[in-house]
Order: C-alpha cells, then sequence, then structure tokens
C-alpha cells in the first residue's frame, strides 16, 4: 500500500543513502504477523515515524510512511500466494503500488520467473531494496507510475491495498480491468476499504489479520483476496 503523490514542498529532497540509513535507524526487522517467512523494516508507530522523517532529512509535505507497514490487504495477499504457489510460479508479476515489498518478496519466494515491484514513492523504493536484500530475492524496482498508460506485459498483476481513496481507487480499478481484458490476471489484496468495488469482485480467500489499532479502527482486520468478476 503506497500511491500518494511525490512532494511537493520539500526544502530539499534527501539523497538516496539518507533515505535508506534513515530506514535502518529507525524502522524494526520483523516478521509480518501473517507472514513468519518474511522479514521487513517496519515501525512500530506511525505519526512519530512520519514526523521524525520531516526532522532529521529536513524535508516538509512528505507523503504518508505507508512502505513502513505490513498493511492487512498484503498481508492476505502475500499469505495466499505463499499457499497457491502456483499461482504465480515461473510467470512474470507486476506488485503495484508495493510500498513495503511484501508482496513482490512473497511472489518471488513463490517461484515467480520475475518481479516487478513499482512504487512512486521514493522512501518505499529505498525500503523495498533493503527489504529484498534482507530476504535475498532479485526483484526489479520501478518508479513509473504504471496507471498513466496500458500496464507492461505480465502475466499477473498483483494489489495490496490501495483502494482507500476515491480518485485513486477509479483509477486503479479502470487501469486492472483493462489489464485483465489484455490476458492479465489480477488479484487484490484488501480487507474492505471504503473504495473497493466489491460488487465487481469476486472473494477467493479470507484472513484474519493482527493489527495495530495506531493504523486500523481493530486489533485483528478481516481480508480478502479478490478477483475481477468475468
Amino acid at each position: 500500500m503506497s500511491h500518494s503523490p511525490p512532494a511537493t514542498a520539500w526544502r530539499k529532497a534527501p539523497e538516496r543513502g539518507a533515505r535508506e540509513r534513515f530506514i535502518r535507524q529507525n524502522a524494526e526487522i520483523v516478521s509480518p504477523a501473517l507472514i513468519p517467512e518474511i522479514r521487513l523494516h517496519l515501525a512500530t508507530e506511525s505519526v512519530p515515524l512520519w514526523q521524525k522523517t520531516e526532522e532529521e532529512l529536513g524535508a516538509l509535505g512528505l507523503p504518508p510512511p505507508f512502505w513502513a507497514f505490513a498493511w492487512a490487504g498484503g498481508q492476505g495477499l502475500a499469505r495466499y500466494i505463499l499457499d497457491h504457489r502456483r499461482i504465480v510460479r515461473q510467470r512474470s508479476i507486476i506488485d503495484l503500488a508495493a510500498g513495503s515489498g511484501l508482496v513482490a518478496i512473497a511472489a518471488a519466494i513463490a517461484g515467480a520467473d520475475a518481479v516487478t515491484a513499482a512504487d512512486i514513492d521514493e522512501f518505499a523504493r529505498a525500503a523495498m531494496k533493503i527489504n529484498f536484500a534482507l530476504n535475498d530475492v532479485s526483484i526489479t524496482i520501478t518508479g513509473d507510475d504504471l496507471l498513466q498508460a496500458p500496464a507492461p506485459h505480465c502475466d499477473v498483476i498483483l494489489v495490496g491495498d490501495l483502494f482507500y481513496e476515491r480518485t485513486l481507487a477509479e483509477r486503479t480499478f479502470a487501469w486492472l480491468r483493462r489489464a485483465e481484458r489484455e490476458g492479465i490476471e489480477v488479484l487484490i489484496g484488501d480487507p474492505g476499504r471504503s473504495y473497493l468495488p466489491m460488487d465487481r469482485l469476486v472473494r477467493i480467500a479470507e484472513y484474519s489479520v493482527p493489527v495495530t489499532r495506531d493504523l486500523e479502527d481493530a486489533e485483528l482486520k478481516r481480508s480478502a483476496v479478490w478477483q475481477l468478476k468475468r
């Protein structure tokens, strides 16, 4: 989950090395509750990390640190992939708005032939680079906004927890629908965010995901894996 617009009010743009050092120093290496096979650099609290990012790196207007959390939708989708590896095995995969890289890592571990993790947030890309090395997986990282053009050639598109804002949700769903018409399989992990078009989706799996009240409205979130209705 991470697709906020790039910051526009920075006093200065943090260098790549500064972002990576900040992540290593301020995020803990932990395994998400539902995915013990994977380790990630994650934050324990959202607001303090956000404030600290701006203060230490001298950057204003940063997007929220979506990359620093294993969101319920991403955890459910990653669990599903690891438990049903045939879906990605020897196939080319795109993880859209990859955030921490959790879903991309799951696809790589499950035997995907090639995985591309896309996120327009520079901090997310820095976090992914560190997390991919931590899990010893080879994944291509791109900062391109893939929604601006037809989906690149691939077999499967994975989307974790991206339907939290109306305009983004509508734009994403239209893009995914076009991709499916081109023969690309689409899987969405989402706990039923406000703008998820559930009436146009089919639920294929469901999980209870332990989460933090700092992010959600409960300590246990029901998250599902969805396919587009034919």
